[in-house]
C-alpha cells in the first residue's frame, strides 16, 4: 500500500486497524489488509472515513454481504451524481473564463 506510517497509526486510533504486536513490532492480519483496502477505496471515491468505517463495520466475511453490497452501491451512486455535477459546474466554469479571456483579449485590442 502507498500510505504512511503515520496514517496507519491514525486509523489504528479510530480503532479501524488492530494489529497484534511482538515487542515493537505490529503484526497485521487479513482483516486489516481488507480494512486498510476498504478504507483507500472509499478516500479514493471521496467517502469520509465515517462513511467507510459504516461499510467496514458491515463487513463480513462468513456471510453473502448483501447489505454492505447494497449500502456501497449506494454510495457509488451518490459519488457519481456528485461527480457529474462537479463536472457540469466545471464545464460552466470554463466557459465563463473562456468568456472572460475572450472579454480581456478584445479590450486589449482596441
Amino acid at each position: 500500500f502507498d500510505i504512511t506510517t503515520r496514517a496507519i497509526r491514525f486509523y489504528e486510533s479510530e480503532g479501524l486497524l488492530s494489529p497484534m504486536r511482538d515487542g515493537q513490532k505490529r503484526i497485521y492480519n487479513q482483516k486489516d489488509y481488507t480494512t486498510l483496502k476498504l478504507i483507500l477505496r472509499g478516500k479514493r471515491l471521496g467517502w469520509s472515513l465515517a462513511e467507510s468505517r459504516d461499510l467496514i463495520q458491515m463487513y463480513n466475511p462468513d456471510s453473502n454481504n448483501q447489505e454492505q453490497y447494497l449500502k456501497v452501491l449506494e454510495k457509488v451512486q451518490d459519488s457519481r451524481e456528485r461527480l457529474q455535477q462537479q463536472m457540469h459546474d466545471i464545464e460552466i466554469m470554463l466557459m465563463e473564463l473562456d468568456e472572460h479571456e475572450q472579454r480581456v483579449k478584445t479590450a486589449m485590442s482596441r
